[in-house]
């Protein structure tokens, strides 16, 4: 498996994560020192991964249980060496958001260490 597919399979889980409201899978997709900024109803938000996990698992129902599964599209993705970019469109809690995700390969294994988002519609 090339890397493009590598980082496009952490990407599902990261999506699958939100889906279930499952703080596991985001912590399996993310650096343990990443962080998660952007604004959101017009508040300044910096989130560790343990934050993001916690807000991921309080969404409960899961938008899965639901029926309001987190729709994706992959905009971008760019391998530079062991650091990659993508850009992704997400649909999560009745919100559409444009998430821009730095990857870093550590030990072999990709992992998002930043994610930036910026709401495109509420």
């Amino acid at each position: 498996m090339d890397d493009k597919e590598q980082i496009k399979n952490v990407v599902q889980l990261y999506v699958d994560s939100m889906d279930e409201s499952n703080p596991d899978k985001v912590r399996q997709t993310f650096h343990g020192n990443a962080k998660v900024v952007g604004y959101l109803h017009g508040d300044f938000m910096e989130m560790s991964v343990g934050d993001f996990a916690g807000f991921v698992a309080s969404q409960q129902p899961s938008p899965k249980e639901k029926g309001e599964n987190v729709v994706f599209e992959i905009l971008t993705c760019e391998v530079e060496g062991t650091t990659a970019l993508v850009k992704i469109r997400d649909k999560y809690l009745g919100i559409t958001f444009l998430d821009i995700l730095s990857f870093i390969n550590v030990e072999g294994e990709w992992k998002i260490y930043n994610k930036l988002f910026n709401v495109e519609s509420e």
